[in-house]
């Protein structure tokens, strides 16, 4: 594994195995959906229960394109939080969601009913929508199910959220007995936990509101489905001691915690699931001493980490390895969207390794102190070892606080009782970065024994620039003083190429 392309080849097959494992052992609840381009356009939607609270900012229509009949969308009310960088307090603020399901193309008409509008956009910007823009009303097509965010005059929480699904061809009966069934409406359980047994399904209607944590607890092959939401539990999801589980499409609504824990779990797969939280410790979706994580195509807006991989915390214990984060939307209002390494076991140290993040879009980023930036941070502590990452296709967007990527190897003392061991073996392909309010990236090894090694750039594009070790400047510089981004004398083998470059010294 002398060569870039040899490391990443390695790594893209790590991540391929960690997919693979995520899809089997009875994790696939969603077969290969048949072709349905040739059926009829189709619009789903759902009441919000008069007891959830809603939103006044917004107006919304949907309708199937280019000319079904318009229907008006409930407004669900998230909240969102923002730490005062002078008191360290927390302002709550409430935003707006709607949610629905459609095959075939709609078209949205979103009112912006405060008024003075003078100008829209729909994010990520990768996915190229241009709104038209008629006074305080915009209108755009979604051609396939997406979850995007509307902002009107750079708002940054009055905005609208648009969460979408597929229509699902075969929900499951309410008389299923594999099948823990809440249809629409509003639901409680006794404790505000459900405890989920092995083998069974909790399924979420569209409509549906389930006020409690959803527990998997020592079960095998179980899952939660659905087009519905949890809220107001001690956490979203807890999943300690499993195995084969699956996560597929749910709405985690201001949870008092973490919207997600998987502890000491195996082979879980998390697909279009989808997080907004405003409360102290407000993550997404946290990872400890577990193998084979998949999270695929989620939008997480969150209020701390919105993904957070670790390996031993409290009562979970042992190695991370075969994570994988991809096709996600993130914007965490606090802290960083992806944080990998801080704790660990200092007297039995762990590794955490084979961790690919791929086709990400990150729209924000605010996080005032320095130890704790960086879109994507690599900070191992505890004695952990973080190696083979693969780092590809991620999309930065210009974001409030932060930094675009902070690998250090940290002694943290409030959350650490050791220096980590290490970072080692990390490829970034394809990242880039639009904007002009990040600081500078840190690159940080602790001392000679405590070393990043072997961290390779390919085609690190910051704002329209590739940056590359050939690229022209003084003799005398550093590659980083192109983008004021620093490394320490403990970061051994740091590159920068080009793809032609990378392909060239694979041959």
């Amino acid at each position: 594994m002398n060569t870039p392309l040899s490391r990443r080849t390695a790594l893209q097959a790590a991540g391929a195995t960690v997919l693979a494992a995520g899809l089997s052992g009875g994790l696939t609840a969603t077969a290969a959906r048949a072709d349905d381009s040739n059926a009829a356009p189709q619009l789903v939607t759902y009441p919000r229960p008069a007891t959830m609270p809603t939103n006044t900012s917004f107006k919304v229509r949907v309708r199937t394109a280019p000319d079904g009949d318009w229907q008006t969308l409930d407004i669900w009310r998230p909240q969102l939080e923002e730490i005062n960088a002078t008191t360290g307090s927390g302002k709550v603020y409430n935003t707006s969601m709607v949610y629905f399901d459609f095959r075939g193309s709609v078209e949205l008409e979103v009112t912006y009913l405060k008024g003075g509008t003078t100008k829209a956009r729909v994010r990520p910007d990768a996915l190229g929508i241009t709104p038209e823009l008629l006074g305080d009303t915009l209108r755009f097509t979604l051609d396939e199910p997406r979850d995007v965010v509307v902002q009107i005059n750079d708002e940054i929480f009055d905005c609208l959220h648009v969460i979408t699904n597929r229509v699902d061809p075969n929900p499951p009966s309410a008389d299923d007995p594999d099948v823990i069934y809440f249809g629409p409406g509003d639901h409680t359980v006794p404790g505000n936990v459900l405890t989920v047994p092995s083998g069974k399904t909790v399924y979420l209607a569209g409509g549906a509101v389930l006020r409690a944590q959803v527990f998997f607890k020592n079960v095998e092959k179980a899952a939660l489905v659905g087009h519905g939401m949890i809220t107001a539990g001690p956490g979203g999801i807890l999943c300690e001691g499993s195995k084969n589980i699956r996560v597929e499409d749910v709405i985690i609504m201001n949870p008092n915690g973490y919207a997600g824990t998987f502890g000491m779990s195996e082979n879980v797969h998390v697909k279009k699931a989808r997080s907004f939280s405003s409360k102290g410790n407000g993550d997404g979706f946290d990872v400890f001493s577990s193998t084979g994580i998949v999270f695929d195509g989620c939008f997480m807006r969150n209020s701390d980490d919105c993904f957070a991989i670790y390996c031993h915390r409290w009562d979970y214990y042992g190695d991370t390895r075969d994570i994988t984060i991809q096709n996600c939307t993130l914007w965490a209002d606090v802290a960083h969207p992806i944080n990998v390494g801080t704790h660990g076991n200092t007297d039995n140290p762990e590794t955490l390794e084979n961790l690919v993040i791929r086709n990400i879009d990150v729209l924000d980023h605010r996080e005032p102190q320095m130890n704790y930036q960086g879109c994507i941070a690599l900070n191992p502590g505890d004695s952990n070892l973080i190696k083979n990452v693969l780092i590809e296709d991620v999309r930065i967007e210009d974001f409030r606080w932060g930094q675009v990527i902070y690998m250090k190897v940290m002694y943290n003392p409030k959350y650490n009782t050791s220096v980590g061991r290490g970072i080692e073996d990390v490829y970034v392909k394809n990242l880039s970065y639009t904007g002009t309010h990040a600081n500078p990236s840190l690159f940080l090894g602790y001392d000679a024994d405590h070393a990043i090694k072997n961290v390779t750039f390919e085609n690190l594009v910051i704002n329209g620039k590739v940056i590359a070790d050939s690229m022209k400047k003084p003799s005398w510089y550093y590659t980083t003083d192109a983008v004021q981004w620093f490394y320490n004398e403990h970061v051994l083998g740091l590159k920068f190429l080009t793809t032609a470059e990378a392909e060239a010294a694979a041959q």
